[in-house]
């Protein structure tokens, strides 16, 4: 399958809007990497779309470590202001780790976290592994669509006495009303 070129990729002129240029790379590399393809999808929805995004394609230690440079670099541009990276389980768990390591490499050290779908009653035991959910938690996760596993993830860290401090995906599918 022909794969599209890069200046046919280019965003600013299918939408004619501005895109920062790590976010023009991270087009590219979703789609060097298959994890972004067009054609006609069926989504679990039933909705019909003209783009499929499968964040488990970044499945290799490599692809995984430019993908959480990414996630840093987003942050870094939201100037958002938080005191640890929380990866809703399960994919947003290697999302927080990633990114977590991508951040300290950049100089901002900052603890992060995830949450266990079941509860452990022994070793560390709870629902929360790695740092404490404290103070203002950054959200990291793959795709929003309805912003119902978004609205869990902050009820998790409600439930913790944490505030959320924003949500960062790596695709935002801007629906409304649906489920994620």
């Amino acid at each position: 399958r022909a794969r599209p070129s890069a200046e046919q990729l280019s965003i600013e002129k299918m939408a004619e809007v501005t895109i920062a240029p790590f976010q023009q790379e991270f087009l590219e590399f979703c789609i060097e990497c298959d994890v972004l393809r067009f054609g006609d999808f069926t989504l679990k929805s039933g909705r019909h779309s003209p783009y499929f995004f499968n964040a488990g394609l970044f499945n290799t230690g490599g692809r995984l470590s430019k993908l959480g440079r990414f996630y840093a670099a987003a942050i870094a541009d939201s100037k958002l202001e938080y005191d640890v990276v929380f990866g809703p389980a399960y994919k947003g768990i290697p999302l927080a780790a990633t990114t977590a390591i991508a951040l300290a490499e950049a100089g901002v050290d900052k603890p992060y976290c995830y949450n266990r779908k079941e509860a452990k009653d022994h070793g560390e035991g709870g629902t929360i592994v790695g740092a404490p959910l404290a103070g203002r938690a950054l959200i990291v996760d793959d795709v929003i669509t309805a912003g119902t596993a978004a609205r869990e993830a902050a009820a998790i860290i409600g439930a913790q006495g944490a505030t959320l401090a924003g949500i960062v995906v790596a695709l935002d599918r801007e629906e409304r009303g649906g489920g994620d």
